[in-house]
């Protein structure tokens, strides 16, 4: 096994002799005089573990702590001081210090630190090994190159660490919402713990307490003879997922509404308190705002579920998305199917990235799903997708590009306005395709800059 690394940062030169001689041998050691020069090297090849002395020239020890913490948030650093001031010592840990050594350094007490800590650093490596090969292996994956898509991971990331937050996704029906739920479970630290799903919209009135809650022995008529444990107490040490939490009735909003509040529940039938910490995500398709205007859904409950908001872009959101989501369900579905396509065609990609995706993701994933079960060749064609119809902008309300034709004018006149948008539909996603998706080169290829560009891109529902 590699023996663990460690940056000594001491001004002194014999007591940074000293620690390096009796840490020679077991561990990797560089040795600094001052923060100065420390710091650079963690940024360029971060130790194990950092012990350094808080009292030292130029940059203090606490100054250089804060430093090292933003630069590797996770490193393990130990702070050796002259003497125990309080203030001192409370600083240090507040910025992040793993703990203090007192000087005189005495060889035995030092060692159990540094033997201390860097077991803490085994540990969270083990965890962040075990964690990566659940993502691996249990996550289904979420492909996107854009920005917007790298933003929300980034977010997904931040958010996950946070064990016991409640998250809202937000986003329209086929965007992936239950796959940041999976993200987010397998990111945190409870991602060993089950992901339990509930489709609220499919679990009818009278059920909703006893499938939420569990119910006891003799609860009702019909109730199974040893009782059953609720979806609640299924998710105990994991994250429970509730999918279209917009169509909870409102007698299912208020009992768990009461759960999200005091932490404890009673099975139906039962007069046991039982308490359980799990994750709450919560996903929508629908405007919950609007709903709570229309006395459809809890406030109180809402803000309880939307403590952190994650908003999943649509497909016609980041076109540039679309041709790799395509070609990952070529592949998969080559796989499944025993009929390996060799690519898509080139007309056949053009109408892919102009479609109107109604259905996001999912709708993509059956186009390219039929295409691959029907086609006959290895090379999906325009006509394998079956798109050509309504819903493909350039297929559909102006001509292909290099063909600019002009309606004629008719005694009943014609509509300028809907003439308008098509032009101005057909140039955007036109932009759009020959940028990959990007809007900024989109717009200087129209002559127009990047706030009208993504003013009328939205305005015609991009």
């Amino acid at each position: 096994m590699t023996p663990f690394s460690i940056f000594v940062v001491e001004d002194e030169e014999s007591v940074r002799y000293g620690i390096s001689l009796a840490l020679e041998g077991k561990y990797r050691v560089r040795v600094f005089p001052d923060a100065e020069s420390a710091i650079p090297a963690v940024r360029e090849n971060a130790p194990d573990l950092v012990l350094m002395d808080i009292g030292l020239p130029g940059m203090n020890g606490i100054d250089a702590l804060k430093t090292i913490k933003g630069i590797r948030p996770d490193l393990a650093v130990l702070v050796i001081t002259a003497y125990e001031d309080v203030p001192t010592v409370v600083s240090a840990m507040k910025a992040g210090a793993f703990d203090y050594v007192l000087k005189p350094l005495h060889a035995e007490t030092l060692e159990m630190h540094i033997v201390n800590a860097l077991e803490t650093v085994r540990l969270k490596k083990e965890v962040r090994d075990l964690q990566e090969r659940f993502l691996r292996d249990n996550v289904p994956l979420f492909i996107g190159q854009s920005q917007a898509v790298r933003e929300v991971m980034e977010f997904v990331e931040a958010v996950a660490k946070s064990p016991d937050t409640p998250v809202l996704i937000e986003g329209e029906t086929g965007t992936g919402k239950e796959l940041i739920a999976a993200a987010i479970h397998y990111r945190s630290p409870h991602f060993q713990g089950p992901i339990v799903s509930v489709n609220c919209a499919a679990i009818p009135r009278e059920l909703i307490e006893s499938e939420l809650f569990g119910y006891e022995k003799g609860a009702f008529s019909g109730a199974s003879a040893g009782g059953k444990k609720g979806l609640v107490e299924q998710a105990a040490d994991g994250t429970l997922f509730l999918d279209e939490v917009g169509d909870l009735s409102p007698e299912a909003q208020a009992k768990f509404l009461r759960f999200l509040e005091e932490g404890e529940f009673y099975r139906v039938g039962g007069t046991r308190v039982l308490k359980v910490s799990a994750r709450v995500v919560s996903a929508t398709n629908k405007d919950l705002r609007g709903l709570i205007d229309r006395g459809g859904f809890r406030e109180d409950l809402y803000f309880r579920l939307a403590v952190v908001k994650v908003a999943i872009p649509s497909l016609n959101e980041r076109r540039e998305d679309i041709l790799p989501i395509a070609h990952h369900y070529l592949a998969e579905f080559g796989r499944k199917f025993g009929k390996p396509a060799d690519g898509i065609a080139r007309d056949a990609e053009e109408a892919l990235t102009v479609h109107r995706w109604k259905g996001n993701v999912r709708e993509l994933k059956n186009v390219i799903e039929r295409a691959v079960l029907t086609g006959k060749g290895k090379i999906v064609t325009l006509e394998d997708l079956g798109i050509t119809g309504a819903g493909t902008a350039a297929a559909t309300e102006m001509p292909a590009p290099g063909y600019l034709t002009f309606p004629p004018m008719t005694p009943s006149g014609v509509d300028l306005d809907s003439l308008q948008e098509s032009f101005d539909r057909h140039y955007i996603n036109e932009a759009l395709r020959l940028s990959g998706g990007n809007e900024s080169r989109a717009a200087s290829l129209l002559n127009i800059n990047h706030h009208t560009f993504r003013y009328r891109h939205k305005k015609l529902g991009g």
